[in-house]
């Protein structure tokens, strides 16, 4: 379900999905990997946690936990996650001369995004948002989470486990990542 209203619940956790506009691969293109670490400290800053994640070629799946003295709800977390990556992508794809592929984002833009000035359209406007309600349910949501780079098309690793750009080797080898909090913790 995309997000087109505030999801108001602080002291929870959600989860979250974003896509990048007609599902094209800009975070691969663009190899912005890395970059969702800034997202993620600004996270920590805000008093919420991340504690489950997979960035895949086009879209980003997390499980953030948003704390009830934190001053942000999760639409404006993920909103600012969102900015911060855009831009960083548009100046990667402008580094390497993309410009096909910067004529598609410019092309993609709504009448309501040209009038307040935005020139490229990188994300699906809006992000999936589920409230998890139970451990179980954020179990699923963990396991669909780290299996994701070997499902469907992608098949971007043999054993997910091993895929990089994830939470699963903090939570299955027990490998160290300053950027997740374990989800017992808030259950």
């Amino acid at each position: 379900m995309s997000i087109h209203r505030t999801l108001p619940d602080s002291n929870a956790i959600y989860f979250v999905t974003f896509t990048c506009f007609q599902w094209l691969p800009l975070i691969h293109e663009t190899s912005c990997y890395m970059h969702f670490n800034k997202w993620f400290e600004y996270l920590v800053s805000q008093k919420a946690c991340l504690l489950g994640y997979v960035i895949m070629p086009n879209h980003f799946h997390g499980l953030i936990y948003v704390d009830e003295n934190s001053e942000k709800t999760i639409n404006q977390l993920v909103a600012n996650g969102k900015r911060f990556l855009a831009y960083e992508i548009i100046k990667k794809l402008k580094e390497q001369n993309s410009d096909d592929l910067l004529i598609k984002l410019e092309s993609g833009r709504s009448k309501r995004e040209m009038v307040r000035g935005s020139k490229h359209v990188v994300f699906i406007p809006s992000f999936d948002g589920k409230l998890c309600f139970n451990r179980e349910m954020v179990e699923t949501k963990l396991d669909y989470i780290h299996k994701n780079p070997v499902k469907g098309k992608w098949k971007l690793v043999d054993d997910w486990v091993l895929y990089p750009y994830s939470s699963a080797s903090f939570y299955e080898l027990g490998e160290n990542n300053s950027h997740i909090r374990h989800y017992r913790e808030f259950i």
